[in-house]
């Protein structure tokens, strides 16, 4: 039997700049005080399980991220850069899937 992937909501809704991003999702992955809140910190972040919720840790982990849309119209650039960090740590570990939610 295959377990499902532990899900983490991201939800971008509101976020207008680069830091509230990164607290955003330092909030929702409840990452460590050391996080360095940038994009190579980002993306070590979530490609690094034993900085994961402890639930994931074994499961994988799914992080959907909503709201996103408002912040990739205002920030295409930051935004083009979010998206290559989830899917650079999406590539390199297997447990982990970024899915962006359409609505």
């Amino acid at each position: 039997m295959t377990t499902s992937p532990y899900p983490v909501v991201l939800d971008l809704a509101g976020v207008t700049d680069k830091a509230a991003l990164m607290d955003r999702t330092a909030s929702a992955l409840d990452l460590p005080d050391w996080f360095g809140r940038n994009w190579d910190a980002l993306t070590d972040s979530l490609r690094d399980p034993s900085v994961w919720p402890p639930e994931a840790v074994d499961r994988g982990l799914l992080i959907v991220v909503t709201g996103w849309q408002g912040y990739a119209r205002s920030r295409p650039d930051e935004w083009e850069t979010a998206r290559q960090a989830f899917a650079d740590a999406s590539a390199d570990e297997p447990a982990l899937t970024v899915a962006l939610a359409l609505r």
